[in-house]
């Protein structure tokens, strides 16, 4: 069914349901009244959101994804008093099997474009799209992106499938009305309503740009990937985790907003690569000492710690110990909520930065563009026999910086651990810098080698997440 034809009822609904809500509120009398009403027309009585759920349910599907894996299976069945026993069918010290799970997903394009969580079908051999006539259609992934967790699939269906609009979460305010429709625990499309708890979450979640909407609809286990819808029939969210003591709702659930999931979805139609906007700049939390240090009377925005000369930013004008207090109008309390932001900018926008310097308030504004490669990342596998042997390095760069997720513009980094590395035992892990090597400062991929061979002793310092480490490795 075309998005035309179910829209103006959702709309419908939104305003016959608003409508209604003022209604029993005027019945009601002032606020703490105790005065009771009796209902007076229909419309008082018969208060739905069936007529949202009728628009939109279509839309949603279920998604079961397949893998195969290995499972480790004790060598000791590799013997015949076990064989004896139990049968050939544990012969080896592995086998494999088919491994399931399940999720739900969100019909964005009439064409078959579907957005669901990236951990629904990470891995997947085969996905599975159950479409809400009972349809099953095998569906391809046009993008999957890990630090979103979100996924694009599509379908071939033969013909126009009904979809979702999205609108944007921006609108939504806390206490707004909200729908979540998925496969919770695989029992079938179930709806369940509730509100927005909150906006801006970016304390939790498995995603490198945190920035949730939180609700008390119901989500559980196999929602993952559905929607979270407004009053009006639109998108505003793909549900994606909740916060739970016992696998079930109790009543926090998070949603990654229709922002960066039109994002995701804009990268999959237009060639399936998802390119981010690049900051330009690191920022840092804005603490209440820090705050008080660049004469502020509280905490508002985020600090910026360190700026990449010559970026769009620098020539902007953005300086190291501005702080930046909204994008586009939009306050930013934490570097997450300022990197979420970020990230949803179209590459060649020029957001509007709010800028607060010596207690005077600045406007800054620079375009949107991607990071620099520049050195060029050299990936190479060291050899030789030192602690890092097998290890996967990279040079950094603004880009590699953002691939890899780490703060830091120069340098080495981990890109890739090997399992059972010597590099692995002694707890060195992908996204480590290495700073030195016996005092000795490490630059570039090339030369490493040479600086790691014929030592009897190594003395490494490594910087991650900001810290640094030292290493000490006899050899």
């Amino acid at each position: 069914m075309p998005n035309a034809a179910f829209r103006p009822a959702a709309l419908k609904c939104a305003a016959f349901l608003c409508a209604a809500v003022l209604v029993l509120a005027a019945a009601a009398g002032p606020l703490g009244a105790q005065e009771r009403a009796v209902p007076e027309s229909q419309a008082q009585i018969k208060l739905s959101f069936a007529p949202v759920v009728r628009a939109v349910a279509p839309a949603v599907v279920n998604i079961y994804a397949q893998r195969r894996v290995r499972q480790q299976v004790s060598p000791l069945f590799d013997d015949p008093f076990f064989q004896r026993f139990f049968g050939g069918a544990f012969g080896g010290p592995s086998r494999e099997r088919q491994q399931q799970s399940l999720g739900s997903g969100v019909i964005v394009d009439p064409g078959g474009v579907i957005v669901t969580n990236r951990h629904v079908i990470a891995g997947a051999d085969e996905i599975r799209v159950v479409l809400n006539d009972r349809r099953e259609l095998d569906a391809q992934v046009m993008l999957s992106d890990e630090r979103t967790d979100l996924a694009v699939l599509k379908v071939e269906a033969g013909g126009e499938l009904p979809f979702v609009e999205t609108s944007p979460s921006d609108l939504l305010e806390v206490g707004d009305l909200v729908l979540a429709i998925g496969n919770p625990f695989g029992v079938g499309q179930t709806v369940t309503s509730g509100i927005v708890s909150a906006l801006a979450r970016t304390g939790i979640g498995p995603t490198d740009f945190r920035s949730f909407i939180q609700t008390d609809a119901a989500i559980n286990p196999g929602n993952s990937g559905g929607a979270l819808v407004s009053l009006d029939g639109r998108l505003v969210g793909v549900n994606s985790a909740i916060y739970t003591k016992t696998g079930g709702s109790v009543g926090i659930g998070f949603a990654i907003p229709s922002e960066m999931v039109s994002t995701v979805v804009r990268a999959a139609l237009s060639g399936g690569r998802l390119e981010r906007p690049w900051a330009g700049f690191h920022s840092q939390q804005l603490t209440p000492e820090l705050a008080r240090g660049f004469g502020l009377d509280r905490p508002q925005g985020v600090l910026v710690a360190d700026v990449y000369p010559g970026s769009p930013a620098d020539r902007a004008g953005l300086e190291r110990g501005d702080v930046i207090a909204a994008v586009d109008g939009r306050g930013v309390e934490d570097p997450e909520a300022l990197d979420f932001r970020i990230a949803t900018q179209p590459l060649g926008s020029e957001p509007r930065f709010e800028v607060l310097r010596d207690g005077r308030s600045l406007v800054l504004s620079w375009p949107m563009k991607t990071a620099p490669e520049s050195p060029p990342r050299n990936e190479t596998v060291l050899t030789g026999r030192h602690p890092l042997s097998g290890t996967k390095v990279v040079n950094l760069s603004p880009a590699m910086a953002e691939e890899l997720g780490i703060a830091q513009w120069r340098g080495v980094a981990l890109s890739a651990v090997a399992r059972n590395s010597p590099a692995r035992r002694y707890g060195l892990r992908p996204g480590d810098v290495l700073v030195s090597v016996n005092g000795r400062p490490v630059e570039r991929v090339e030369g490493l080698d040479a600086l790691l061979s014929d030592q009897g002793r190594w003395l490494l310092s490594i910087n991650r997440d900001g810290e640094q480490r030292r290493l000490e490795i006899l050899g």
